[in-house]
């Protein structure tokens, strides 16, 4: 019995032995596993290429609110008429000094030849064979055309890691710190460089963007989401949301982008461009909080063209003027055209200011000076007049596009239909151009028409002290002076500033 109970006491203490080695090498193990963990996270916060990711990363774990979408208003109280009106062409009186039209030409840097140096012979007892320069051609990870430009970035791939996981907050807050954590510098810097190859405006660097995006991946919300990441290391105020687990992408812009749903934080407007002309956005959740020092808006505005590569064609347009035909042919490039169809409706400014492509507007300008010059003003005005016109067929945008769509002088000339806005926005840019008078839109509920800064009789709209006469490329066989009788006596909505010193063309 003793033999048994010492056995078992031996027993025991053999099993307490065997249970405090376990204990201490799970312990270890535990012990080991938190260090790790620790690290992991010590790792992925470090890991932070910039230091405002941390904070802003926590920021987007805090509770987020609810906001309602409100569209902003049309472009026209009222519908625009479906079909102009036409008068009784009348010849024009002649006044005013005589048509000179000055055609600028294109700047030509001047090479500069070099003067050829007599070559000096050195006689080496051996002769060296120059080493073979070996030049390192630098491979990007993507290459992508770009309304017909090829463009190439350099991709890491922890971007194709990221993923919106789970579909909500906290995949958004996933997807964030994945390329927070990534060398996503390289392709900022290629973004840039192409914005400046191309001279790209923010509407271009949008694009730009979203196409880079979309290549990237195929899921619609996590393009949304990496376009979010790059726009605001960029530097432009941009905000996710989510409406029924989807991304809402929302731009802040100080100017209205019309029939295009929008949020307010902090007195500042963002408009989802990606549902343009296509209804509301409902209700989204989200934040307040700008991504640190990402405080520019998107500005639409169109100072200086993109230079793409060119893909030029040729169209001819030609018009009646007391029984005589009168034809100009002009050369147009497609690819910019193709950049204009994708505009949003932005306000009119950025239309009426907007420059024209210069081999557009030379050939233009070329045929017409054969017809004016050497005539007085009013006749050369008064022609460029009835060329817009009658050169196009009227149709609203509606009808033509399904949607209303303002059109730059470049858009105008492409399509054989165009509407009163259109038109009032070529003609401007023209008479600025080849006059060089003052001219202003004037903006009606459901018309626009222009007014010239020129001393003849007609019809009047006051702008402060001075008096501006009516020009109106909608009322067909309309002279200078003339407004449709419905706007005679009605007063301007609005008026539009045409700026003279863009001649950026």
């Amino acid at each position: 019995m003793q033999r048994n109970k010492d056995g078992e006491q031996s027993l025991f203490k053999l099993f307490g032995l065997f249970n405090l080695l376990f204990l201490l090498s799970v312990s270890s193990l535990l012990a080991g596993s938190f260090e790790d963990f620790k690290k992991t996270q010590n790792s992925a916060f470090t890991s932070y290429k910039d230091k405002r990711d941390a904070a802003f990363s926590n920021y987007l774990k805090a509770q987020w609110e609810e906001y309602t979408a409100k569209t902003s208003k049309p472009l026209y109280e009222k519908q625009k008429p479906k079909s102009t009106l036409k008068t009784v062409q009348k010849k024009i009186v002649s006044v005013g000094p005589l048509v000179n039209i000055k055609i600028k030409k294109k700047r030509v840097e001047k090479k500069v030849e070099r003067v050829k140096e007599k070559p000096v012979f050195i006689v080496q007892k051996k002769s060296i064979k120059p080493k073979k320069q070996i030049i390192k051609i630098q491979k990007k990870d993507l290459n992508l055309l770009f309304f017909a430009q090829n463009i190439a970035l350099d991709i890491d791939e922890k971007f194709k890691k990221a993923r919106y996981y789970p579909k909500n907050q906290e995949g958004i807050s996933n997807f964030f710190n994945t390329l927070a954590m990534s060398e996503y510098e390289n392709t900022l810097m290629d973004i840039k460089r192409i914005t400046e190859e191309l001279n790209l405006n923010d509407w271009g660097v949008y694009l730009l963007v979203n196409t880079l995006s979309s290549s990237l991946y195929y899921d619609k919300d996590e393009a949304k989401l990496f376009s979010w990441f790059m726009f605001n290391k960029l530097g432009y105020s941009v905000k996710v949301g989510l409406s029924s687990k989807h991304i809402v992408l929302m731009h802040y812009s100080e100017k209205i982008i019309y029939a295009t749903p929008r949020y307010t934080f902090n007195k500042k407007k963002f408009y989802v461009v990606s549902y343009y002309a296509k209804g509301s956005a409902g209700k989204v959740y989200t934040y307040k909080q700008d991504y640190p020092d990402a405080t520019k808006p998107l500005d639409l505005a169109l100072k200086t063209l993109p230079t793409f590569k060119k893909d030029e064609r040729v169209k001819s347009l030609s018009f009646r003027e007391f029984g005589k035909v009168y034809t100009t042919s002009f050369k147009y490039d497609k690819n910019l055209i193709d950049f204009m169809a994708t505009y949003p409706q932005a306000d009119y400014e950025t239309y009426f200011n907007a420059p024209m492509s210069q081999e557009t507007y030379k050939s233009i300008a070329h045929d017409i000076k054969e017809y004016i010059d050497g005539k007085k003003s009013s006749i050369g005005i008064n022609f460029v007049l009835n060329f817009v016109q009658k050169a196009f067929k009227y149709e609203v945008d509606q009808q033509q596009f399904g949607r209303e769509k303002v059109m730059f002088a470049n858009e105008t000339l492409f399509y054989d239909k165009s509407d009163c806005e259109d038109r009032a926005i070529l003609f401007s840019y023209l008479v600025k151009e080849l006059f060089g008078i003052g001219v202003i839109g004037v903006k009606y509920k459901d018309h626009m028409a222009t007014a010239l800064y020129i001393p003849m009789k007609g019809d009047t709209v006051k702008v402060g002290r001075r008096k501006f006469v009516v020009a109106d490329p909608t009322y067909v066989n309309a002279n200078i002076g003339q407004s449709m009788p419905q706007y005679k006596n009605k007063l301007p909505e609005n008026f539009i500033v045409v700026k003279r010193d863009n001649n950026e063309q």
